[in-house]
């Protein structure tokens, strides 16, 4: 609300405000969301530590998560991979323990791509169905499914019973007796066996040896190594060279519908075409979306030839990336179509050094300036299951401690954002369960989550065993993921560190905005001190937004409890703000 008289545009002068729709990732690790087990045994099996099932997420569980923000939801670990368990009754292969990181597997060794894992099931006969189940259930609330696809690997012992008529599994046709066939799909080491690393114990046989996962190339790999799986073939030869179709020159210019008609013309290598039918099999069961494992592991032309598949199929599809490198970022969003990429190297690992290490917040604004051309096509997150939980000491030591990093990352930019099942209530992951150490949630173990199964609650889902702490935590990612902040990224930080008084490098501003709409973020991180000081908002960001010399009431949007009033004077603005330890302010001019 303007509170004095000033000129205000003419309403032909002005845009229409550009609709919200940021994107809200809630990940979740789908054998861990509805057990409420609490046995929580070391290298415990599914009887001892139990395993939540996709009946898990109820009708009531999935609103709930809508509540929260989430347009979509990322079902971790749905692809059946390989097994401690027995389920020979269903005619399933068992697997060796020695090839099995922990005693649920690793999501990311799939063993069948056509089935899910029997262990999320009620009744692992009808698994299948039951996934697809959910999927419609979870449409039927409002939400989008994401999975799994992990292209760089697949469990040392791949077998699909469920693949379709037709199909071929990776490796059924390889020539084993060579290093490398451009249409084999596995490396292969010619008259040597496979052996486990050492201090790895128990009994595996496989001839010829296969590569390791992560490009390990010796028949003994080392227990670093990915030991469990297998690298899969793009066509790469020993030597790096490639033997499929470079892109054209200026490609990146290009949308998939080219790069489809491109692909139609050319000779692929056999794995990327298996990979497509997987994708496309998917797709026709109600998948909307995918993330893909490790995807700089995998040359970028096969990216352009699945994606652009993918988007021919259904333009909508949702696919996001993991990739670490940010020479690739470019490569693999314009010519490798992705949709989205994370932002790790930059953006979290800078939010985590400023949380953990009381590193300077001046080191936000250059990343933003970076990635100024693809800043909204990268995922935020403080939290997945390759990173250690806030709360645990490892971290944060505390939950709250995280709170001005999230509300950055969330309002930043149009970028999807990204939440962990447990973040939202404070999970430390403390427990040990099995392969690994705590501060992360295991991937590979039997384990209950239990700031998480508080919220469960029995299966109610209400939060009925929260904490006041955990309760208000909840809340506060409840009102940050809902809040609709829309318009262009303008950094404040730099500017007021070299002209107000008062303002320092545990304080970061932003605004965020346009004609219709001006918001102003202000954040602490800081957990004891508070500061108080006069924001300047500089000319060229006033006129961006057409407000004129006057006064202009901000009230603060989180939670608002608080107002102050933006003073225009010559073009210039300044506004007070009083901020509170942890706190973020999030104002809107009321114009």
């Amino acid at each position: 609300m303007l509170i004095s008289n000033c000129f205000i545009p003419l309403q032909g002068l002005r845009k229409e405000t550009k609709m919200n729709n940021k994107i809200v990732v809630y990940q979740v690790l789908t054998r861990l969301f509805g057990n409420t087990n609490t046995t929580n045994k070391p290298w415990g099996t599914k009887e001892e530590n139990g395993v939540g099932k996709f009946s898990d997420f109820t009708e009531k569980a999935l609103l709930e998560i809508k509540k929260l923000g989430a347009t979509h939801i990322w079902f971790t670990g749905v692809l059946h991979h390989a097994l401690t368990t027995d389920y020979i009754a269903y005619g399933i292969s068992n697997d060796f323990p020695a090839v099995v990181k922990g005693r649920a597997g690793s999501p990311y060794a799939i063993k069948d791509y056509y089935s899910v894992n029997p262990d999320l099931a009620d009744d692992p006969t009808y698994r299948l169905e039951e996934w697809e189940a959910l999927i419609a259930r979870t449409h039927q609330c409002g939400l989008k499914v994401i999975m799994d696809i992990v292209p760089n690997h697949v469990a040392r012992r791949y077998e699909s019973i469920a693949k379709p008529k037709g199909i071929r599994g990776f490796g059924e046709d390889d020539d084993t007796s060579v290093q490398y066939a451009v249409n084999n799909n596995f490396y292969y080491n010619p008259n040597e066996a496979f052996q486990l690393p050492e201090g790895i114990y128990g009994e595996y046989h496989e001839f010829p040896a296969k590569w390791t996962g992560n490009g390990a190339r010796a028949s003994k790999p080392d227990r670093n190594d990915w030991y469990e799986t297998v690298k899969l073939n793009y066509g790469v030869r020993p030597d790096g060279t490639k033997d499929f179709a470079t892109l054209p020159i200026g490609f990146e210019n290009e949308d998939t519908e080219v790069h489809y008609r491109f692909w139609q013309d050319q000779i692929v290598p056999n794995t990327w075409q298996k990979f497509k039918d997987i994708a496309l099999y998917w797709l026709a069961k109600g998948i909307d979306g995918f993330r893909y494992d490790m995807a700089e592991m995998v040359p970028v032309e096969f990216w352009s030839y699945l994606n652009s598949a993918i988007k021919h199929q259904n333009p909508e599809v949702f696919l996001l990336a993991e990739v670490y490198n940010p020479n690739e970022y470019r490569p693999y969003l314009h010519l490798g179509k992705m949709d989205y990429l994370y932002d790790k190297v930059q953006l979290y690992d800078t939010l985590r050094a400023i949380v953990s290490y009381g590193h300077t917040t001046d080191a936000i604004a250059p990343i933003q300036r970076e990635l100024a051309d693809i800043s909204d096509r990268m995922l935020h997150f403080l939290e997945n299951h390759d990173e250690q939980r806030i709360a645990s000491p490892e971290f944060a030591g505390y939950a709250e401690k995280a709170k001005p990093a999230m509300t950055v990352s969330t309002l930043i930019s149009e970028s999807p954002v990204m939440l962990y099942f447990g973040q939202e209530v404070g999970e430390r992951a403390a427990e040990w369960a099995g392969f690994g150490s705590p501060s992360r949630t295991s991937i590979f173990d039997y384990i209950g989550v239990p700031a998480h199964q508080r919220w469960v609650n029995g299966k109610r889902f209400d939060g009925g065993q929260l904490s006041d702490a955990e309760r208000a935590l909840r809340d506060f990612y409840q009102r940050l993921l809902t809040l609709k902040v829309a318009g262009s990224y303008i950094d404040l930080h730099q500017y007021n560190r070299q002209y107000t008084i008062y303002y320092n490098d545990k304080i970061y501003s932003f605004a965020r905005g346009n004609e219709d709409e001006q918001w102003v973020i202000v954040t602490n991180f800081n957990e004891h001190e508070s500061y108080g000081f006069d924001l300047q908002l500089p000319s060229y960001l006033l006129g961006s937004w057409f407000l004129n010399d006057g006064k202009y009431l901000l009230t603060e949007a989180l939670y608002g409890e608080k107002e102050t009033i933006l003073y225009i004077e010559n073009g210039k603005g300044h506004m007070r703000v009083d901020i509170a330890p942890l706190e973020s302010l999030v104002f809107k001019i009321n114009s």
